[in-house]
């Protein structure tokens, strides 16, 4: 009898322990759902062609938002790699014009077609460069009545807080990387506009340098406190970018837009860096993520 009574409870026991780890799981699922935010790395190549990595682009996915930042030649390819489909991309965000950035628009356009896309697309673009990309998708013969969705263009200046969604917002300032081609056109009739980007979302700033030519370019947001920097490692010296690194002391470093010789760049200037500097500072690679760990909701 006693045995029975005590295997009773013992059972009883186990089942509210039982529903205590369920109603924990559910919990923990809705709060990671909640505060689910990454960023993965579409490519980390430059604008040299590579069969080892695909042409820089970024996917910042927040909560029920994807940012897809850059589009260059091949990103429909490189989407298709990486299994992220077409349609969930909510918006795109063009930092400048060179053809490694933005010249893959047209083709992913038409994937989404042929995917059978009928959300909206939103494009975010500087004020000085939305002609052009209109004109491009036009001249591909992507005409409006031969799409199932919207293509709405969200136009942007340098120093204005642009908000993606109620979890992202960014802010854009001019760097100095078309600088040298100044000299070779009319800047009334063509925008040189190339930012560097903050991002933030969750209470997270996220330094994006995007393609850049000086060591003042990676200051350009120093007035922030960093979280963490994602930079290319192209247009500039290794030696200038640790610097920075130092000075602004973010939690964490992202290379990217890195062609074979950065690769070596960087494998020599590593044996100079400290074990805390190298657990830091990463090598990005196509398909690597970026966890961003929102702050917990306390109500949850």
């Amino acid at each position: 009898m006693y045995w029975n009574l005590f295997g009773t409870c013992l059972a009883g026991r186990q089942v509210c322990y039982l529903i205590i780890g369920i109603l924990s799981s559910f919990k923990n699922y809705f709060c990671i759902k909640k505060n689910l935010a990454s960023i993965k790395f579409i490519g980390t190549g430059s604008g040299r062609t590579s069969l080892k990595r695909n042409h820089s682009s970024l996917l910042i996915s927040v909560e029920n938002y994807n940012l897809l930042v850059d589009a260059g030649d091949g990103v429909s390819k490189a989407l298709l790699s990486l299994k992220v489909d077409y349609n969930s991309i909510d918006g795109i965000l063009f930092s400048h014009l060179h053809p490694d950035h933005y010249t893959g628009l047209p083709s992913l356009i038409v994937q989404m077609k042929m995917n059978k896309r009928e959300k909206d697309l939103k494009i975010f673009i500087h004020e000085g460069l939305q002609n052009i990309i209109q004109d491009f998708i036009y001249r591909s013969y992507l005409f409006p009545e031969k799409l199932k969705f919207e293509i709405n263009f969200e136009k942007f200046v340098e120093n204005k807080t642009v908000t993606v969604s109620d979890s992202l917002n960014f802010i854009a300032k001019q760097n100095s990387h078309l600088d040298e081609y100044l000299t070779f056109a009319d800047k009334e009739k063509l925008s040189f506009f190339s930012p560097s980007f903050l991002f933030n979302t969750g209470g997270k700033n996220i330094y994006y340098s995007g393609d850049i030519s000086s060591k003042e370019d990676m200051y350009l947001f120093s007035d922030y406190k960093l979280d963490l920097m994602i930079s290319e490692i192209t247009h500039i010296e290794m030696k200038d970018l640790i610097e920075a690194f130092r000075k602004l002391n973010p939690k964490k470093l992202f290379l990217t837009h890195i062609g074979e010789k950065d690769e070596n760049s960087f494998i020599n200037i590593k044996k100079s860096l400290t074990a805390n500097e190298c657990n830091r500072i990463l090598l990005a690679s196509d398909g690597f993520i970026i966890n961003l760990q929102h702050k917990p909701d306390p109500n949850l």
